[in-house]
């Protein structure tokens, strides 16, 4: 890898094909975690006939440094109802995610899946209706 300053110890990369391909860079759990939020991605969208899922999108995936358990983060549209459903419906399903994840990816250990939900766009949606009342009043 070439470095700005010339030294190992700088890690400024200069404008090559190096920077324009992030993957080369990232760590392993990071790498792993990438390939596991798309494939579940894909399993939760197209293989999961549960109707309590129709409305759930994986939204991040991070992996333990041991990469033997694996916090998948979705985010839930519908009403407080329908996104506890729509978690007990992922967590019933984790064991049979995790299984086909071991047949699609060449790990020697599929992570455990803890299924987590993602308020962050609730937080963002709650701060910007607080900013909208705010530009009302003033």
């Amino acid at each position: 890898m070439q470095t700005a300053g010339g030294t190992p110890q700088d890690n400024v990369c200069l404008p090559t094909a190096y920077c324009l391909l992030p993957t080369v860079f990232m760590h392993r759990p990071e790498r792993i975690a990438d390939t596991l939020r798309e494939e579940i991605a894909q399993i939760v969208g197209y293989e999961l006939e549960d109707p309590r899922l129709t409305m759930v999108t994986v939204t991040d995936v991070r992996v333990a440094d041991n990469l033997r358990d694996a916090s998948v983060y979705v985010t839930i549209h519908g009403d407080e109802q329908e996104h506890q459903e729509a978690m007990k419906a992922l967590e019933h399903a984790a064991p049979y995610v995790r299984k086909q994840l071991g047949f699609s990816l060449n790990l020697r250990h599929t992570p455990v899946l803890h299924f987590v939900r993602d308020t962050v766009e609730e937080k963002a949606e709650r701060v910007d209706a607080l900013l909208e009342r705010m530009k009302d009043k003033g």
